[in-house]
């Protein structure tokens, strides 16, 4: 039978995190030395702001619950 790769990688990473104690300082900081070992370039990407859909509504109106827009009262 094929193993379920999915529980695999959840074995796997439960096993790393537990060398670490579980604590994340550490699992970040053996993540970063790796990474420097390893001799490859690392990219980092700067973070994404999430988007706020409130503000990109147009029209300024509510949406009523059948999903239909509503103008603003003024």
């Amino acid at each position: 039978m094929i193993p379920d790769p999915t529980a695999e990688i959840k074995r796997i990473r439960h096993q790393l995190a537990a060398d670490d104690g579980f604590d994340l300082d550490r699992i970040f900081a053996r993540i970063r030395r790796v990474q420097a070992e390893s001799g490859r370039t690392c990219i980092r990407r700067p973070s994404r702001k999430p988007a706020n859909h409130a503000k990109q509504r147009s029209g300024g109106g509510d949406v009523s619950a059948s999903g239909e827009s509503t103008p603003a009262a003024r």
